[in-house]
């Protein structure tokens, strides 16, 4: 597997598929004020992504949903549900969420996936906790194609600002 971390927007990534953090869809999405990555997908992609979603029922903690992507440039959008119904992640939520994005990835021949820091927004977990716990359970499993770990903003190094090939 081909691994990048980079900074920037997960929606701006040049993949077959992107992850939404998301969580065990158990209360109905339109109750919810989605933030952060699932917030700024429902601004560019529309509802279609979280109606197909909401049909799939509750998803087990670690486990993974595909849905169209709207008005999203993606071939779908694997939605993890990497926090509890308490809000929080875990170390084994985010390992679980990982291991499902990519074995669904490979199950519907994407060769190239985005995902975030899953468990760091409204988780609660650390951005470098979180992003150990990922690269360590990406080294664990198979995959065939590239990933790209998205970190949300951008790095700046002095005045300049970091391209992709300046990151670890």
């Amino acid at each position: 597997m081909e691994r990048q971390v980079v900074h920037g927007d997960l929606l701006d990534q040049d993949v077959d598929v992107i992850v939404n953090a998301w969580n065990r869809n158990i209360i109905p999405w339109w109750l919810l004020l989605p933030q952060g990555v699932s917030g700024a997908i429902k601004r560019r992609a529309g509802l279609a992504p979280f109606r197909e979603l909401a049909r799939h029922g509750p998803i087990p903690l670690g486990g993974a949903v595909l849905t169209g992507a709207g008005r999203l440039p993606y071939k779908g959008i694997i939605h993890v549900a990497g926090i509890s119904m308490w809000w929080r992640s875990s170390e084994r939520s985010i390992r679980d969420s990982v291991s499902s994005a990519l074995a669904l990835a490979t199950a519907e021949g994407f060769g190239s996936v985005a995902m975030p820091l899953i468990g760091a927004g409204t988780g609660g977990g650390g951005e470098d906790a979180v992003l150990s716990i990922m690269e360590d359970q990406l080294g664990q499993v198979e995959f065939s194609g590239r990933v790209v770990v998205v970190r949300f903003g951008e790095r700046v190094i002095g005045r300049a600002v970091a391209t992709d090939g300046e990151l670890g």
